[in-house]
């Protein structure tokens, strides 16, 4: 960053959306027999189709990125309770920032003289600590600070327990969730 510009990668949902995956690509082996629907919860890629994610991966490195963001904007135990994969987010973040840094490594090995970084995404979450879910309750809240930071720490330590580079706090709308992500 002393030296150059560095650019970022895109966006992987909308990547990930042009391979029109199927429900049983976001099963694979590991959710076989889940009972809830999984089709669009792209973190759990990461774990059931980690080919795409890599792949993925390699479009942005090739098209010039200098960085590249894990698969996990949605990987914390508040978000993926609403698909009953909260037990999964150490998981997925371990193995969307594997998949992550393995291709930087890569094309780092491939030309030393510009190496590439891993971001780990944190991205927001589907409860808000400021704003009410009850129009009729200002006060009422689904989630408390200490649950919210609680599912950041988790999803944080598996990032860099996967080795990322940075902790990219992105795309969170409610300013007290982000001081949660912070603290």
């Amino acid at each position: 960053m002393a030296q150059r510009i560095l650019i970022l990668d895109g966006a992987m949902g909308t990547m990930i959306q042009a391979y029109e995956l199927s429900e049983d690509d976001f099963r694979g082996e590991l959710l076989r027999d889940h009972p809830s629907p999984l089709q669009g919860n792209m973190d759990l890629l990461a774990l059931a189709r980690p080919d795409v994610v890599a792949e993925v991966h390699d479009a942005f490195l090739s098209a010039g990125a200098d960085v590249v963001t894990t698969n996990t904007f949605t990987a914390t135990s508040i978000a993926q309770a609403d698909y009953g994969t909260e037990g999964f987010v150490r998981d997925i973040n371990l193995a969307a920032a594997r998949v992550a840094r393995g291709a930087a490594d890569r094309w780092t090995a491939a030309d030393p003289a510009r190496p590439r970084f891993v971001a780990g995404s944190v991205g927001p979450l589907n409860r808000t600590l400021s704003i009410s879910p009850d129009v009729d309750d200002a006060s009422k809240r689904a989630v408390t600070f200490d649950q919210v930071r609680d599912a950041y720490v988790e999803q944080i330590r598996a990032l860099i327990e996967g080795r990322v580079d940075i902790i990219l706090l992105e795309t969170i709308f409610d300013t007290l969730n982000s001081k949660a992500a912070i603290v």
